[in-house]
């Protein structure tokens, strides 16, 4: 393991269904997010890091254990991590940090309409516990509303002129957003005089739907609504795609009344692409309010700071929003960052292929905690330190198996493989999959899946998807005997 110059604090900040390629950095020059911007520069960029399933609670599973969906037997939204898998937060516990989270963790079942109406609780290794799966009042266990009538306020949100797709949400001071920096911010001043290195996560919900941003940061677009692009779609492209997106394009979630793309007029689906960056434009604020506080704290240079998310939204993108299925780049690639001043060079992008189950492994090395044979993710650390290239992977793995309750005839059970040109999804027990050649066709609009001239391809590329299957099977114990 690479040696480690100091145990750093952490600051671990994770949006909610953020795509890659909405941050200013990313190369979304509409977009403005300064602070974001700036962390970048000061650290590593991941140009194309991907998330190891498209949806909430499988995703957070694996990068949190640092172990593929399949293998954590974590796959589904409403589903608990079994109880014998560990989370990285509670091995730095272990290891002797002070350990911190506001916001979403979601890797047991978040269900309003259970006794008592919460996220059960799971030895997740946090010693500070500020939960808000959500802003909505609809749980009594929501420290984001407990902290709102602290301050005389009530949630609430209202549509927008007339628009039934995005919100008029809290004001900045109010929003849940703010909530979870200001909850991070206090952890960081206290963790000044703390004996012990801290790792904080901060969970925002943003800029997950419903679509609710302050109106101070949705205004700014509104002046310049036609401006903001159109989905990327092409009338007809799903004929020869899975059944299921061909549902989803009716309503997300196979739900006629949820962004029903066809029935959703251009305005509408530029007021939903504005609305989603004015969210992720005050996230951008709220960061800049987290870093401030590590510099006035003096605690900037002893703290590695990580940006991501944990999976994508499609926004419209092949006529469905929200998410699914469906393994596009704007659902599964995301963004990621890494900067930690004067021990991290900054100013560096990686083009290397990098998975979220890499973060585990990572986290832990910089820690000076040697990773468990069980973690399957390959640390970065040896390449945050100088080293050349990433992690040499050669592909990315995702899964999908009936992660969202919503396709019953069929469920939905998919596989993917990608390398730096192709990608390959399989849906197992349906036709068709799905292939793409990312070179000729970087928006993933025509389907290769039955081209008989690419039959090589795709038989290669399932013979890269059935070793990444197998290579993600549970760590094999250590052998004992011949026999």
């Amino acid at each position: 393991m690479v040696e480690v110059p100091k145990r750093p604090n952490i600051l671990w900040i994770c949006t909610d269904q953020q795509r890659y390629d909405a941050l200013g950095c990313y190369g979304e020059g509409r977009l403005r997010t300064p602070r974001l911007d700036k962390l970048s520069a000061e650290g590593v960029r991941f140009a194309r890091a991907f998330c190891q399933s498209p949806v909430c609670t499988p995703s957070r599973a694996s990068f949190l254990t640092g172990r593929y969906p399949r293998t954590t037997r974590c796959r589904q939204n409403g589903q608990a991590i079994p109880a014998d898998e560990e989370l990285v937060v509670k091995l730095l516990r272990e290891g002797g940090y002070s350990t911190g989270l506001s916001g979403k963790l979601h890797v047991s079942p978040a269900n309003p309409s259970a006794c008592p109406a919460t996220e059960r609780r799971i030895d997740d290794g946090y010693d500070v516990f500020q939960w808000s799966h959500h802003p909505d009042p609809d749980w009594p266990t929501n420290a984001y509303i407990h902290w709102l009538e602290g301050r005389g306020e009530r949630y609430h949100t209202s549509p927008f002129g007339g628009s039934q797709y995005i919100r008029e949400g809290m004001d900045e001071a109010h929003h849940q957003t703010t909530w979870c920096a200001q909850m991070a911010i206090d952890f960081i001043k206290a963790g000044a005089d703390f004996e012990r290195p801290w790792v904080y996560s901060v969970n925002m919900f943003d800029p997950h739907h419903p679509f609710d941003p302050p109106p101070s940061y949705l205004r700014r677009f509104l002046k310049h609504l036609n401006e903001v692009p159109l989905p990327n779609y092409v009338d007809g492209e799903l004929s020869n795609k899975p059944a299921f997106q061909r549902l989803d394009h009716e309503g997300a979630y196979h739900d006629p009344k949820l962004y029903p793309f066809s029935k959703m007029s251009s305005r509408d689906h530029r007021l939903i692409r504005a609305a989603y960056w004015a969210m992720i434009e005050l996230i951008d604020a709220q960061v800049g309010r987290m870093l401030d506080a590590l510099e006035e704290s003096g605690q900037r240079e002893e703290t590695m700071v990580i940006f991501m998310s944990d999976h994508g939204e499609l926004l419209g993108d092949h006529g469905i929003y929200l998410k699914g299925p469906y393994f596009y780049e704007p659902s599964i690639r995301i963004p990621l960052m890494v900067s930690w001043p004067g021990v991290i060079e900054g100013g560096r992008v990686s083009e290397a292929l990098t998975e979220l189950v890499d973060l585990a492994p990572t986290i832990l090395s910089a820690a000076g905690i040697a990773p468990p044979a069980r973690m399957q993710g390959r640390s970065l650390w040896p390449m945050l330190m100088g080293g050349e290239g990433g992690p040499a992977r050669e592909d990315v793995y995702c899964e999908y198996y009936n992660a969202m309750p919503w396709h019953n005839s069929p469920q939905a059970h998919a596989t993917m493989v990608r390398t730096a040109r192709h990608k390959l999804v399989a849906f197992h027990g349906s036709q068709p999959g799905e292939l793409y050649d990312l070179e000729e066709d970087p928006k993933e609009t025509h389907n290769l899946w039955g081209d008989p001239s690419r039959e090589k391809l795709k038989l290669s590329m399932f013979e890269r998807l059935c070793d990444r299957m197998a290579w993600t099977s549970d760590p094999v114990p250590e052998r004992e005997s011949k026999w």
